[in-house]
């Protein structure tokens, strides 16, 4: 474990200047990753059944957790049309940070290669310098060697993190899909339900006078 730690600080040594830029952009990127994961998977149903919240619009004592209130808030309308406005709020308030954060998530991704190649140049220059030093001998070779490690280390430590970035940015957006999914059908189980008590009200109303 030891000898694993210390040659992983060794390469990061190696890596140069360029390795403090990709360890800020990794530490970016997955931090904000997961703090929307998280922000996600409260939101995404809350680990309630979709029979259980379709059970809730119609059972307010029953409502627990995020979703139950999001229902609370949006079954305090009075119309259908303030149904829809408040339901318009839910997507401001709870949607747009979402998509705020991915596309944070897309370019943190898209600079890690690009964060690599500036080290692989940086190293390419290193190495041509040392060349052109003409002075021979073990200590041009060491800054030859020093110069392609550069190169080839920041090439590599910027796909490694641009890869899984892709992936976890990936399936983020697919979880933000299902979240506006599930919001669509709780504003048409909703809109449903105000219909019909509204239209109840209005037919009492009728009969009383």
């Amino acid at each position: 474990m030891n000898n694993l730690v210390q040659e992983a600080i060794q390469v990061w040594f190696d890596g140069g200047w360029a390795m403090y830029l990709l360890a800020i952009d990794a530490l970016i990127l997955f931090a904000v990753g997961l703090n929307l994961w998280l922000y996600l998977r409260v939101r995404i149903g809350g680990g309630v059944a979709e029979s259980r919240w379709k059970r809730w619009i119609e059972s307010p004592h029953e409502r627990r957790g995020h979703v139950g209130e999001v229902i609370d808030f949006v079954m305090g309308a009075t119309s259908l049309d303030d149904l829809s406005v408040r339901f318009n709020e839910l997507h401001t308030t709870e949607v747009a940070p979402i998509k705020r954060d991915l596309r944070f998530m897309k370019r943190a991704v898209s600079a890690a290669p690009l964060l690599g190649l500036l080290g692989t140049v940086t190293g390419m220059l290193t190495t041509f310098g040392a060349l052109a030093s003409g002075s021979g001998g073990e200590k041009t070779m060491g800054l030859v060697a020093s110069g392609i490690s550069e190169a080839l280390i920041t090439t590599e430590t910027g796909l490694v993190i641009a890869l899984p970035g892709l992936f976890f940015q990936f399936h983020l957006s697919r979880e933000r899909e299902r979240y506006e999914a599930f919001l669509v059908r709780l504003e048409s189980r909703c809109s449903q339900y105000l219909f019909r008590v509204l239209k109840e009200k209005r037919a009492r109303t009728g009969e009383a006078a």
